[in-house]
């Protein structure tokens, strides 16, 4: 095969709808907007959810129950994986020495170890949060885990 025969694969690609071509075409005259109106208009339609001025559905059904997201604290998470390829047996590892090495984005939000992966060198870790097998398999390979 030469790079001036790729092609794209039977189906997958469709030729766009062409309007206001003429009769022939199925689309001419109103353009398949049927006649006036607003939706038949440049720039009408109504938004999303709007049903004629009738009390919505969303405000028509009652709201119950609390939601958290506003105050729900957000964690960084790093892997045990990941700290054992890029960190030395022996080493203390922050949030400064992950953003450094590029496993977190910012030193703004807190940082959570997860257990993905194994562990073989000892290691101090600091962060934020652990999960519980996270500070278990540390502890097992001779590291230290200390929450900030």
């Amino acid at each position: 095969m030469e790079l001036h025969e790729l092609r794209p694969a039977e189906g997958s690609t469709k030729k766009r709808k062409r309007i206001g071509q003429g009769k022939g075409s199925g689309l001419g005259k109103t353009s398949g907007k049927g006649h006036k109106g607003q939706k038949a208009r440049s720039g009408g339609g109504v938004r999303a959810g709007f049903e004629g001025g009738q009390m919505p559905l969303a405000r028509r059904i009652p709201k119950r129950g609390f939601n958290n997201a506003r105050f729900a604290r957000t964690y960084q998470v790093v892997n045990i994986s990941s700290l054992e390829e890029s960190f030395d047996a022996g080493s203390s590892v922050g949030p400064e020495q992950l953003l450094e090495r590029r496993l977190v984005r910012s030193l703004r939000k807190p940082v959570k170890i997860l257990a993905n992966g194994d562990i073989t060198k000892a290691l101090t870790v600091k962060a934020h949060a652990f999960s519980g097998q996270a500070a278990e398999k540390i502890r097992a390979a001779g590291g230290k885990t200390e929450v900030i």
